[in-house]
């Protein structure tokens, strides 16, 4: 069985925090005795640091317990660090870059990796990850944009062109979603991540962006959020208004096949609707794994989705 979304903090980066835990106001403090330390980056996105999240070998005995032979291992959203100056973002993300790097050439058969890059620079995220796939990594996790700017923005053209180019696997994780509406009963989680990749999906659908850049593989978290759902909506709206349609050479339909969607769901008629929206080839494994709330282990095998995304 393949996992195409897991996270990992390699130890490397665990002692680049601590170095710099002034300037990122990185807090560890334990909050219970049966638990681990939890980690706060910049005030918020908390979590616990469970072994499997900092210890390699950690990492790999829960993976082959669970019948995982293969992940695709990704930093932490907690880590994209894109609220900080350009230096600081640049800088860990060679950190984790190479870290992983260095991981998979030790276990090439158990991992893949992909990079983090400092996304409020372009250029220079386009020159990590160009770097990162030299070293072997295949492609990059970013986020749904930069509280200001949507990846369909200009702004991001550098970043796009590079992993085109290179036909790199782009995985669109959310952060937790800072809606005031959603502040309690641990909403920003359940109902603001897959909202984030929701909106973030349709726009890249609707602003002919898949036309622009064919060769990125396109990998949506969470199961592509509510979006799926409601392409029906989506057709819809394109035969009526020209808003719609006038960026798109075809349905809004046709076009969420071309992404790939992960099965972090926990529901078997969600994913059965997911298959027959995209197509199996379009769905992968996936589990979110360490994280509290992931589906562990992926329950569906997607040999096809594999093929295709990690070709």
């Amino acid at each position: 069985m393949f996992d195409v979304h897991t996270h990992f903090i390699p130890p490397d980066v665990m002692l680049w925090l601590k170095d710099h835990q002034q300037t990122v106001h990185a807090k560890w403090e334990r909050r219970a005795p049966d638990q681990e330390d939890f980690l706060t980056v910049n005030g918020k996105w908390s979590f616990e640091l469970k072994k499997a999240f900092i210890e390699p070998h950690r990492y790999l005995q829960e993976q082959e317990a669970a019948g995982v032979a293969h992940s695709l291992v990704s930093p932490i959203p907690q880590l994209f660090m894109y609220d900080f100056p350009d230096e600081i973002t640049d800088e860990l993300s060679a950190v984790y870059n190479r870290s992983l790097a260095d991981w998979v050439q030790t276990h090439p058969d158990r991992i893949s990796a992909l990079a983090t890059v400092p996304l409020n620079n372009p250029v220079l995220a386009a020159k990590e990850l160009k770097q990162s796939m030299e070293w072997g990594l295949k492609g990059a996790i970013i986020g749904p944009g930069l509280s200001h700017r949507m990846l369909t923005d200009d702004f991001f053209t550098p970043f796009w062109e590079e992993a085109d180019a290179r036909r790199a696997i782009i995985f669109i994780h959310p952060l937790l979603c800072e809606d005031p509406r959603l502040k309690k009963r641990m909403m920003p989680n359940l109902i603001g991540v897959p909202w984030e990749t929701t909106v973030c999906a349709a726009d890249l659908l609707l602003s002919g962006m898949l036309d622009k850049y064919r060769n990125v593989k396109i990998l949506l978290a969470h199961g592509g959020g509510f979006l799926p759902y409601q392409i029906g909506r989506l057709n819809e709206g394109y035969t009526k208004w020209k808003a719609v349609s006038s960026m798109l050479e075809s349905p809004p339909g046709d076009y969420l096949r071309r992404f790939w969607f992960d099965t972090v769901l926990w529901n078997g008629a969600s994913l059965r609707c997911l298959i027959d929206l995209v197509g199996e080839e379009q769905v992968v494994p996936g589990s979110d794994f360490p994280f509290d709330l992931c589906s562990w282990p992926p329950e569906f095998d997607g040999g096809t989705g594999i093929k295709g995304l990690m070709g």
